[in-house]
């Protein structure tokens, strides 16, 4: 009987996978050409091994490895055993499980965001009670604040073993009257469980707030007081007075935004 040769090209064509990739097989031992002319170089494949090659495709689709697909068409039973299909069906619920919990994540993020998009410019909202960690400094400007979070507090958080809510919930609070500069700011973030104090961070609890009026805020942070001014405004229009220490909560910044004009905060105000 007259075998059919096939070129790699043509074999790459025939069998749906690139020649990079068959040379790769034939590099590793997965597949080596059934006949290499001494002469041209060129590389033949006979019909009987697209079998092998689909059954590699079968194989690297299910999840295993090439090295584990190497020793299999190493061995003289190609299939893998009860105990390794086993193995790989725990491995894709593991996966599963940990696509589940990313899923969960990204979406509660997503309506969160969702939430702060489709909000009111004021909503009147209830702060829940939260455990904290703080850091509280004398900043020369609000320019200061993001380097202060990623060079300062986030380091010492991340070797505190920290661990933030989903989504995330962080807000500063000012502890002195206006000033342009020298700033006594109090940068706060959400944990899930209080940890052990150290000379940058510390933890603490923060009550509920029954009612607090929330108004957005988009722009840099030095125009913070133009937003408050009509917050304040707003409160005295509708009876409002101030009851708790404001506080102005980062979504969007210089970490995922470039351009100051859509940074987008929200101003919380504590009002009875």
């Amino acid at each position: 009987m007259i075998k059919n040769k096939l070129k790699i090209k043509e074999f790459s064509l025939l069998c749906q996978v690139t020649v990079k990739t068959l040379r790769h097989y034939e590099k590793l031992g997965l597949l080596k050409p059934n006949e290499v002319d001494e002469w041209t170089g060129y590389r033949y494949y006979d019909v009987s091994q697209m079998q092998t090659l689909m059954s590699i495709k079968r194989l690297k689709s299910m999840g295993f490895s090439l090295d584990e697909i190497a020793e299999l068409m190493a061995s003289s039973y190609h299939n893998p055993s009860i105990e390794a299909l086993n193995a790989k069906i725990d491995e894709c619920k593991e996966l599963l499980a940990q696509l589940t919990r990313r899923l969960d994540m990204l979406q509660s993020l997503v309506d969160s965001q969702n939430k702060i998009i489709d909000m009111e410019k004021f909503s009147i909202e209830s702060l829940p009670q939260i455990i904290i960690a703080s850091h509280r400094e004398v900043i020369e400007s609000y320019a200061q604040i993001g380097p202060m979070c990623y060079e300062k507090i986030g380091p010492e958080m991340a070797r505190l073993g920290c661990v933030c809510t989903e989504p995330g919930y962080c807000f500063t609070i000012e502890h002195n009257e206006y000033r342009p500069n020298d700033i006594d700011i109090e940068y706060c973030e959400q944990v899930t469980e209080m940890g052990q104090d150290s000379a940058i961070v510390q933890f603490k609890e923060l009550p509920a707030v029954e009612r607090a009026l929330c108004m957005k805020h988009y722009g840099p942070y030095e125009k913070f007081y133009e937003s408050f001014a009509e917050a304040f405004q707003y409160m005295e229009e509708h009876g409002y007075t101030i009851a708790g220490q404001p506080r102005t909560c980062y979504i969007d910044g210089i970490w995922n935004q470039e351009d100051p004009e859509k940074w987008l905060s929200i101003i919380q105000i504590p009002i009875e």
